[in-house]
């Protein structure tokens, strides 16, 4: 794939075949944020996904016909959990990661369910996320838990946390970890 203009891009089912090169595009998309976070593993980045990797909710981005990123939805609680949104760093900033989960909020908005995440600390995904309404349930040291409720625009940016409290925290500054109410581990 070439860094110039990209041709043409689409999505396509994902296949057990496509494991490997997202397992290896999420080692290099995330390396650096979790080598800042002090969490890098060469085997363990890889093997998250393909532990996790469900191919029936998982769609590949194609630009000029190859494989240039991944995005899973699959069912959670009363929604949809949103993980795997990974494109290679070289189509960062061109609109295709925008137009893919722009794309996943319509269906979702259409279904009228939440949808839910987790980004890590300091990760420039999280912009992306909040332009697009989701907005912070709770966060540790690692890991920003996000959630968008249906219809939930760009212009909206509401607070909620599912404690009634503060967006992130717990009286007294404390912190709740995922696992503790029940979201899916961290990467």
């Amino acid at each position: 794939m070439s860094t110039s203009a990209v041709q043409g891009w689409g999505l396509r089912p994902a296949t057990s075949e496509d494991v490997e090169a997202m397992a290896e595009l999420r080692a290099v998309v995330m390396r650096p944020d979790l080598e800042r976070l002090g969490r890098y593993g060469e085997h363990r980045v890889r093997q998250r996904l393909r532990d996790s990797y469900a191919p029936e909710h998982t769609s590949v981005v194609q630009a000029d016909g190859v494989l240039a990123g991944c995005v899973a939805l699959r069912p959670f609680e009363d929604g949809w959990w949103l993980e795997h949104f990974y494109l290679a760093p070289e189509l960062h900033g061109r609109g295709i990661g925008t137009a893919v989960l722009a794309g996943l909020l319509a269906r979702t908005d259409a279904e009228g369910v939440p949808v839910r995440l987790d980004v890590l600390q300091g990760s420039a995904a999280r912009g992306l996320y909040e332009r697009h309404g989701f907005t912070v349930e709770l966060e540790d040291p690692v890991d920003v838990f996000m959630v968008r409720r249906p219809g939930t625009g760009a212009s909206v940016r509401r607070r909620w946390h599912p404690r009634g409290g503060s967006a992130g925290g717990t009286p007294g500054g404390r912190f709740r970890s995922g696992a503790q109410l029940g979201y899916p581990s961290a990467p």
